[in-house]
């Protein structure tokens, strides 16, 4: 294989970070056509088409994210070389780029990336977003992971890959101080104020069935969406709230709650959504995705 020719590389950059051809062509001062020419060398050269059109725009194929990706580390260790001959060190550094659903646990979400936010040679890119606004991206290969509790709807056309990295019990926690010793289950949950998910949640979908099969009508004190703020009320409150272990592991190990019923027949589950890819991001297979 003939030598990389780093001026159409170079070329294919700048087409990548402009989305367009005709921007490019004139930040770099050449004719769209002649810009198109050296594009096509490329593209001939590695064997893939580095784009596909989308309206009168360009996206990226994934060879394309691929080629860009590694086009940066180029760039960017030309740099790396400058700065190393001016006294000044960068360390080249591979991206992994993960999106989160808004609602997730953030405990969840550092536990399982936990084995790389420590390294130097890695540069984490966390995005957080509506479930639907994530696959897309992921589709567009701007993300390389998608994690939510939920898996993508997987039919005839589809190329998602779901892997159930976590499932868990949910519980009722408190505050050791509050009065909630002996309490029968679920009935006297009609007389205590609940802090419970949102009702788009799954968990909050199964604990309503529980209350609804044995005929009891909560007293609900809150129902919040985002987790991170499910934890927060959650040591405010001075009653129950319903909430997955792992989302106020904190709390439950420095004594601050205390969990006063495990529901196990109720669970909350952990995706990690990719996209089938022939070049996959090899950091993936580190956190188990």
């Amino acid at each position: 294989m003939a030598a990389l020719n780093y001026h159409h590389l170079r070329y294919f950059w700048a087409i990548a970070t402009e989305g367009s051809l005709t921007r490019a062509a004139g930040r770099l001062n050449v004719s769209p056509s002649s810009l198109s020419v050296q594009l096509k060398a490329l593209e001939e050269q590695l064997g893939q088409p580095l784009f596909e059109r989308r309206g009168r725009g360009l996206q990226l194929t994934e060879a394309g994210r691929i080629a860009l990706d590694h086009a940066n580390a180029v760039f960017a260790a030309g740099d790396e070389l400058l700065n190393t001959l001016k006294g000044l060190g960068l360390a080249s550094r591979q991206a992994l780029r993960v999106g989160a659903v808004a609602t997730l646990s953030r405990n969840f979400q550092l536990g399982l990336l936990r084995p790389l936010v420590h390294r130097d040679d890695i540069e984490l890119v966390l995005r957080s977003g509506a479930f639907a606004d994530l696959l897309a991206q992921l589709e567009a290969h701007a993300l390389d992971l998608v994690l939510a509790n939920q898996p993508a709807t997987i039919d005839l056309d589809s190329d998602w890959q779901n892997t159930l990295v976590a499932d868990q019990p949910v519980s009722l926690v408190g505050h050791p101080q509050d009065a909630h010793d002996g309490l029968s289950y679920p009935a006297d949950l009609a007389h205590v104020p609940l802090v419970l998910p949102g009702k788009g949640s799954t968990i909050r979908t199964a604990f309503d069935r529980w209350l609804d099969e044995a005929g009891v009508t909560p007293t609900i004190q809150a129902e919040v969406d985002d987790m991170a703020m499910l934890r927060l009320i959650a040591r405010e409150s001075h009653g129950l709230t319903l909430v997955p272990p792992v989302v106020v592991i904190d709390e439950l190990g420095s004594g601050v709650l205390v969990e006063r019923h495990k529901l196990p027949q109720i669970r909350e589950t952990f995706y990690a959504i990719t996209r089938r890819r022939r070049f996959p991001n090899p950091l993936l297979r580190e956190i188990g995705a």
